[in-house]
């Protein structure tokens, strides 16, 4: 049932407004199924097809429609007396779609595709109502009504000698994409400025580690133009700085006593450094242990100085 309830096109509304299009589809689909000759006066159709040709009209009206017809049992008497009730709808239809025709210009559209769907809308009504349209009133159309900062386009495609809307159509609509193509390039960025760098851009290599996961940095920048405030060597960065820490603080000492700024460090001049001294274990003593620094002398006797 559901097959059968499927329309191929919109039922005639009983207001009658869709009336031109309904006749159209409906001559298309008869002449599709060979019953086009039932709607014709003088017809020799058979019985069977007159059936046929019945049902599938009603099939395509409003409910209302059907109802107020329901007594009538041959499509060309239905067709007939639909004709009658809607064909005023020419007379409404025609001079409006004239009148849109006469005011309809190109250049009042932002694209062409827009205007091109607007065009076929009026000329498609002014068809159903009996008026002609060529090609060459479509052409014209066009030429006349572009802006008037195209004269020179316009005469341009005058000269092609299109003798098909659809051509000129086809060629204004490539140059519309290829235009739209070439503002976005140039708005992108003004001109003679270089492109904005990507944003993982870095100057340094990242290796992940194969066990862990982890980033090690391979690559690492190095500080070539300062000094390093931690030791005062060149070649890093006070963070990868791996002086041993007594050198470290003998550096800080040196700069403390002669008060210069941490940050420098005279190259030609290499800082007096006295031997490390260590401990029984090993670690490294700061202390520098002297004996004359707890003995005291006082006459021929000798003290300690604790």
């Amino acid at each position: 049932m559901t097959n059968l309830a499927k329309l191929e096109y919109a039922a005639l509304d009983i207001t009658g407004k869709n009336y031109l299009t309904w006749v159209l589809d409906t001559k298309i689909h008869l002449e599709a199924g060979n019953l086009g000759d039932t709607i014709r006066e003088e017809s020799s159709s058979s019985s069977q097809n007159r059936a046929k040709a019945m049902i599938f009209i009603r099939r395509h009206l409003d409910e209302a429609l059907k109802s107020e017809y329901l007594t009538v049992e041959d499509p060309l008497a239905l067709w007939e007396a639909l004709r009658s009730r809607y064909n005023h709808q020419t007379t409404v239809i025609l001079p409006k779609a004239r009148y849109e025709w006469s005011h309809l210009r190109i250049q009042d559209f932002k694209s062409v595709a827009e205007y091109n769907s607007a065009l076929f809308r009026i000329t498609s009504q002014m068809k159903l109502c009996g008026d002609t349209i060529t090609d060459e009133i479509l052409l014209e159309k066009n030429y006349s009504t572009f802006h008037a900062n195209n004269v020179l386009l316009q005469q341009q495609y005058r000269a092609q000698g299109y003798t098909e809307y659809n051509q000129l159509i086809s060629v204004l609509l490539v140059a519309e994409q290829n235009n739209e193509l070439l503002m976005k390039n140039h708005n992108s960025r003004s001109t003679g400025s270089a492109p904005f760098p990507e944003v993982n851009a870095t100057s340094f290599e990242v290796n992940a580690t194969s066990s862990g996961g982890k980033a090690n940095m391979t690559n690492a920048p190095r500080n070539s133009e300062e000094a390093c405030h931690r030791c005062g060597g060149n070649g890093h960065w006070v963070r990868t700085c791996r002086t041993p820490k007594h050198l470290v603080e003998l550096y800080q000492a040196s700069l403390k006593k002669k008060g210069v700024e941490t940050n420098f460090l005279d190259q030609a001049k290499p800082m007096d450094i006295p031997d490390p001294v260590f401990d029984l274990s090993g670690q490294f003593d700061a202390t520098h242990l002297d004996v004359s620094d707890f003995i005291m002398e006082r006459g021929n006797e000798v003290y300690r100085s604790d």
